[in-house]
């Protein structure tokens, strides 16, 4: 942990709460632009697991909560600015997966087991030392492919749904020129428009029961293919994309992040949010910045508080997850999935980015973006898992090759 000077005597009890006023705006902030930016990819990532509207409405509560009371305990505990968050990647990658045999049960135990996996990182060292050995190039490759087919789903819309999906694509763009950081909440809130006026004009009503938070118990069941096709690539996408990302920014600017503990609560909270529909928690990535950076104030040691405060936001956000589902629910074809895919461009412009960095690496990289991007499914596990097979094999043979 930093160490800081304690405050000095000079400052007032009126100093201190001023100074809590911008960490407790970040906090905010990073809490209604990670929950507005991804949520639709969490409802979609759900929905293909065979997961009914109530049992994607209770995932996202789950993981809603699960985020707002992990924050809070880690960021108050460690006196630093933690922030959490669900699994993007992984909601993408079960998006782009197909549902494995034992449907919906099966993929509740594959996030089980994804939980057992992040909370064995914080206690067995071996571990995570095991996770680093798959090489990063290969481990984003297979997110892009993942990503890649989602990322379409924007474009293909617009072929068939012009009129719905243009003004959230023109909004999302307007937003990445003039403020890319509200991008997708805009298009996000511009989708919710469309779908009103669609709803209007089609004389359709919501029904208000579904509108009330609930979560509904999932009894897990445990399959090999859930556990090698969902469990291991979930595992590795969050581990890779989320939580090792997620300590790399707040070591930027000063923070060493408690791995122990993260990994532990983490897991911790994706066990307890799995039997409800939640995939995964973890630490915050790029969002991270936001609650650990000078937007928090330019006093270090109450930046804690942006931590705390994110925490809180994700707490209030949880009550209106049930009422967004059902609105999401009722869009017309296309435009939940042209919203996902809008959010996840920038994460897979990254991914394609880090997987073709290093020349070595690329023939190996691209491999496996082509067999995950393919979805091909053999044994019935999943192409996430064959990817990196593929790519880890292919980068072995060229690696003996280039030795000879």
């Amino acid at each position: 942990m930093p160490a800081f000077s304690p405050r000095t005597a000079s400052e007032s009890p009126v100093s201190a709460k001023e100074g809590l006023a911008r960490p407790a705006i970040a906090g905010i902030v990073t809490a209604l632009v990670g929950f507005a930016s991804s949520f639709a990819v969490v409802l979609a990532g759900l929905r293909a697991m065979g997961a009914t509207p109530a049992q994607a409405s209770s995932g996202l509560l789950a993981l809603t909560l699960a985020v707002g009371v992990g924050a809070l305990w880690l960021s108050w505990r460690s006196r630093l600015p933690i922030t959490l968050a669900w699994s993007t990647p992984g909601a993408a990658l079960l998006a782009g997966a197909v549902m494995p045999d034992g449907g919906w049960p099966a993929a509740v135990g594959a996030f089980l087991v994804t939980g057992v996996l992040v909370a064995l990182t914080g206690l067995l060292p071996a571990l995570g030392r095991l996770l680093g050995m798959i090489p990063t190039a290969i481990a984003q490759a297979m997110l892009a492919g993942v990503l890649f087919t989602l990322c379409l789903a924007p474009f293909k819309s617009l072929g068939s749904t012009p009129l719905l999906v243009a003004p959230v694509m023109l909004c999302w763009l307007l937003m990445m020129r003039f403020a890319p950081r509200w991008s997708v909440p805009a298009a996000l809130a511009m989708a919710l428009a469309v779908i009103g006026v669609d709803l209007a004009i089609n004389g359709t009503s919501l029904s208000m029961q579904g509108m009330l938070p609930a979560l509904h118990w999932t009894t897990p069941s445990l399959t090999l293919e859930a556990v090698t096709g969902l469990a291991i690539p979930l595992f590795i996408v969050t581990m890779a994309s989320q939580n090792i990302p997620g300590v790399a920014v707040l070591k930027s600017f000063g923070f060493t992040a408690p791995w122990r503990s993260s990994m532990l609560l983490t897991g911790a909270g994706t066990l307890a949010g799995a039997p409800f529909g939640g995939h995964a928690i973890n630490l915050a990535a790029l969002s991270a910045a936001l609650a650990a950076g000078e937007e928090a104030g330019p006093d270090r040691r109450r930046r804690w508080f942006a931590g705390f405060s994110s925490g809180l936001g994700y707490l209030v956000l949880a009550a209106f997850s049930a009422a967004l589902t059902t609105i999401v629910a009722a869009a017309p074809p296309g435009l939940l999935e042209a919203v996902a895919g809008l959010a996840l461009l920038g994460t897979l412009a990254t991914a394609i980015a880090s997987a073709l960095e290093e020349a070595g690496e690329r023939v190996g990289a691209c491999v496996t973006f082509l067999v995950a991007a393919s979805g091909l499914t053999f044994a019935g596990i999943g192409a996430p898992f064959w990817a990196l097979v593929a790519g880890l094999l292919t980068r072995a043979a060229l690696q003996k090759r280039r030795a000879g």
